[in-house]
């Protein structure tokens, strides 16, 4: 016998072996209904906690601007690049003009993006966003509404009740400080300003307030530890929430894209960013369920305004690096001390 014959012998013997095995699995598919496919998953999908859909919510939107953040410097200038960083933006930002398929992609999203541009001014939309549902918890909380109690039962089927205790009433409160600040800031020293945003930006924010409206209370709970975390939480959150403060005044009352000195400036780049991190940190301790010392759900919501805010800083210091000189941001941190 050929060596020809010999290999296609060896061959069909194999296809023998084979085959019925892969007709037995179609035959066992075709056994299974339909309908069986679509069980599984959306019984997983019904046993998800209000709590894990907001921690899904703040983990995608965390990976997605890390995602923006690793791409080519042109094409993350057209999708991050707002307010004065983008008013500035020298022609050899730019993306250059190319007939290349990555030239045909950085056009299309230069399009997209100049044809989805929004007001910056409609940044105060967040705050008045974040104060209204921290009044309609409030609301749906005194007057035992259904949807508060729609969203506790859901919480409740799978972890310990979310509690109406002082841990939640102290993290309702911190959040509803935090937006009231914010929207009197946004009518009283944040000066007007013809910048524009992408769309995309403006959307996540709103996500992240109405999101973080829930995640403030969702996990509370009642423990003999709830002093200890409010005492740690409260001082640090105040001292946020008053220099952040400090911050935004004193960046209102700045000559026009020039360096900030003094205070917390001294020592940051972007100390109002440092401020909105502890701002969350604080909260997650103070409504910590039994047990554990940090709120998963904001710990969350940290990572996301961590991520968020700091490639937004270090754009910050290379723009100042660029306009002002190097020796404009030596020796100051990002945004975290010690850490970046």
């Amino acid at each position: 016998m050929s060596r020809c014959k010999v290999k296609a012998a060896k061959l069909r013997a194999v296809r023998k072996k084979v085959r019925p095995r892969q007709v037995g699995q179609r035959r066992y598919l075709d056994r299974i209904p339909s309908d069986k496919f679509w069980q599984q998953p959306l019984a997983t999908l019904s046993s998800v906690t209000p709590a894990q859909c907001c921690q899904a919510v703040f983990l995608l939107a965390a990976g997605g601007v890390l995602a923006v953040a690793v791409m080519p410097r042109d094409a993350k200038t057209l999708l991050v690049n707002y307010g004065a960083r983008k008013a500035q933006t020298s022609p050899t930002d730019t993306p250059p003009r190319d007939v290349s398929d990555r030239g045909r992609l950085l056009s299309l999203i230069d399009t997209i993006t100049s044809w989805t541009q929004v007001p910056h001014s409609w940044f105060g939309a967040f705050y008045v966003v974040s104060l209204a549902c921290s009044v309609f918890w409030l609301v749906q909380y005194l007057g035992d509404g259904a949807v508060l109690r729609f969203v506790a039962s859901r919480q409740a089927a799978v972890q310990q009740p979310p509690a109406t205790s002082g841990q939640v009433a102290l993290g309702w409160f911190m959040m509803f400080l935090q937006g009231g600040r914010r929207v009197f800031e946004h009518l009283t020293i944040i000066k007007p300003s013809k910048s524009t945003m992408w769309v995309v930006h403006w959307l996540l924010g709103l996500l992240f307030y109405l999101s973080i409206s829930v995640s403030v209370w969702v996990e509370g709970s009642d423990d003999a530890q709830s002093l200890i975390k409010m005492a740690v939480a409260l001082p640090a959150f105040l001292f946020a929430w008053v220099n952040q403060y400090r911050c935004h005044k004193h960046l209102a009352g700045l000559k026009k894209y020039s360096v900030p000195e003094g205070g917390m400036f001294d020592h940051y780049i972007c100390p109002h960013y440092t401020c909105e991190c502890l701002l969350y940190l604080s909260m997650a301790i103070a409504t910590a369920p039994r047990g554990v010392w940090c709120n998963r759900t904001l710990i969350c919501a940290l990572i996301f305004v961590a991520v968020n805010l700091g490639v937004t800083a270090s754009g910050t210091r290379k723009w100042y690096a660029e306009k002002f000189g190097i020796g404009a941001v030596a020796n100051k941190w990002n945004m975290i001390p010690f850490v970046f």
